[in-house]
């Protein structure tokens, strides 16, 4: 497919990063310095095309801009898209339609992973494209399409700022390693194949009788589950889920 990138950021990279092995990409930007580095970060040429002079009559186009900057954008885009797909967290379909013309519209929320084929997506807009926008994403990772545009923005809570959750908990279980006494280089070793690993046991079984796989009477993972406990971990990541959530319900 002949796919157009709207706004050079740190999303549309990952997505280029992904797509350009299948697609033509085209990267739309405001500034051309910027489009030109942007485009040397991807093995494949891609082409690039100022904002004020871009038409996007009858593409697909893929809308990655940051949400405060979709009226903006919107007044400089010409043309009518075949379809809109828009990655802007929190911004509806409804308020999409206010400002970019599009016959078809859908919601995306990938995450940072779709440069390394490995994003879970969630989807959801226009029925008539969710053959092609199941497809379009899968080939950055996993997509999942939803019914609602709320079940979207829960799944934006928890598959699009997860990454940012997991950095957490891999930077602590590496400071607590260090902490205990191990070398830096040695902790972050130890932590990266963990993470690793960890996929394919999600995949074979539910995270509850993995832990309960893990721990043993009176043992160490019993110990270390005890403290998380005390400390209310999971209640605090239920908590992020649940703000993450209301913040994507705003809608921009």
């Amino acid at each position: 497919m002949r796919l157009t990138l709207i706004g050079p950021g740190n999303m549309a990279l990952a997505l280029a990063r992904g797509l350009e092995k299948e697609h033509e990409l085209t990267v739309v930007g405001r500034d051309g310095e910027r489009l030109l580095a942007f485009t040397q970060q991807l093995e494949k040429h891609a082409k690039t095309a100022l904002l004020e002079k871009y038409d996007m009559d009858g593409q697909t186009v893929i809308l990655c801009v940051k949400p405060h900057a979709l009226a903006e954008v919107g007044k400089k885009l010409k043309g009518k898209a075949d379809t809109l797909y828009s990655v802007l967290a929190g911004v509806s379909l409804e308020t999409l339609a206010k400002h970019l013309k599009a016959e078809h519209r859908v919601r995306a929320m990938p995450n940072l992973a779709a440069g390394h084929f490995a994003s879970m997506t969630a989807l959801t807009g226009d029925p008539a494209r969710k053959e092609e926008a199941i497809t379009l994403f899968n080939a950055i990772g996993r997509s999942l399409w939803l019914q609602s545009e709320k079940e979207l923005d829960i799944a934006t809570a928890v598959a699009g700022s997860g990454p940012a959750y997991l950095a957490m908990i891999a930077e602590a279980l590496a400071d607590g390693a260090v902490g205990a006494g191990l070398r830096r280089d040695d902790a972050h070793t130890l932590v990266q194949g963990l993470f690793n690993g960890f996929p394919g046991l999600l995949e074979a079984q539910h995270p509850a009788l993995l832990k309960e796989r893990v721990m043993s009477p009176g043992g160490t993972t019993a110990a270390g589950c005890a403290a998380l406990e005390r400390e209310g971990v999971r209640h605090a990541f239920m908590e992020a889920v649940k703000e993450a959530f209301r913040r994507a319900r705003n809608d921009g």
